[in-house]
């Protein structure tokens, strides 16, 4: 292959720089706003974007005024739920379609793929409509069941599924291994970097989720941190530092998150690859 000039490389690396702005300048400029005390302008030009006295009065303030942890600890259970939901049920179901062989698994497949194409929007009045039948409206129960399994997941675990050699698997079936003993002595072991990023999307994805949230609650003790920050906006309407607070703490799990799972997530992202 041709050796990039040394022209090329100064554009990539500009055009990489341009997208780290982009991507990681508002967080971080979020995050310079939440810092700074009242006595600072925020406004300035040039904007000053390191605060002259750091201080972490604004995030204590965003406490005061709302049940802030509270809202945190309702995302956390629905986010973990989500995570355990997703790798259990799509890591058996993505298992199922690459491995076992029953009538109608194209079918099964297709229906997956299908279903990702369904917008959230078309399907939300049904989705609220099961949740009130089954008595489960304004619970965080019905806030995590329609996404306990995403079809994305489910698929992301197949390709990693199909893409090990079966001879690993002929070898334990010769051996005297059951479905049950494969899928979690081999199957398994062999795709942890897959499970790690359906256990981020699953994560992020909960967290992040504003619309279902806040249709099917409707007592506020129950809000989810992006239900409950939002839902009471006009009190932070009048001081954007307690706003950069309040999303500082709503980014801060899932950043944490990902740095402990990111050696498993660049791994998992070339499972499957190969087949599809």
């Amino acid at each position: 292959m041709r050796r990039a000039s040394g022209w090329e490389k100064a554009l990539r690396y500009l055009l990489l720089l341009a997208a780290l702005a982009l991507t990681v300048g508002p967080f971080l400029w979020q995050l310079s706003t939440s810092l700074k005390g009242t006595t600072e302008d925020i406004y300035t030009s040039p904007p000053a974007f390191l605060p002259e006295h750091p201080t972490l009065d604004n995030y204590s303030g965003v406490a005061d005024i709302v049940p802030v942890w509270d809202y945190a600890l309702n995302s956390l259970k629905v986010a973990v739920a989500n995570v355990l939901t997703n790798c259990v049920g799509a890591a058996m179901a993505g298992y199922a379609l690459a491995r076992l062989r029953f009538r109608g698994r194209k079918a099964a497949g297709l229906a997956f793929v299908m279903a990702l194409l369904v917008p959230l929007e078309s399907i939300i009045i049904a989705q609220f409509t099961t949740m009130r039948e089954l008595e489960l409206n304004n619970t965080l129960t019905a806030v995590v069941l329609p996404g306990a399994v995403s079809a994305l997941n489910v698929l992301l675990m197949r390709n990693a599924f199909a893409a090990l050699p079966y001879e690993v698997e002929e070898a334990a079936v010769i051996d005297g291994a059951n479905v049950w003993q494969r899928f979690l002595r081999i199957g398994l072991p062999s795709v942890k970097g897959t499970l790690a990023v359906v256990a981020i999307f699953a994560f992020m994805g909960a967290w992040d989720d504003f619309l279902w949230p806040l249709i099917v609650l409707s007592d506020s003790d129950k809000f989810t941190l992006t239900v409950g920050l939002d839902y009471l906006h006009g009190t932070f309407a009048n001081n954007p530092r307690l706003v950069a607070a309040g999303t500082i703490i709503a980014v801060a799990p899932l950043i944490v998150m990902f740095a402990c799972l990111q050696r498993y997530f660049f791994r998992g992202v070339g499972e499957g690859a190969i087949k599809g």
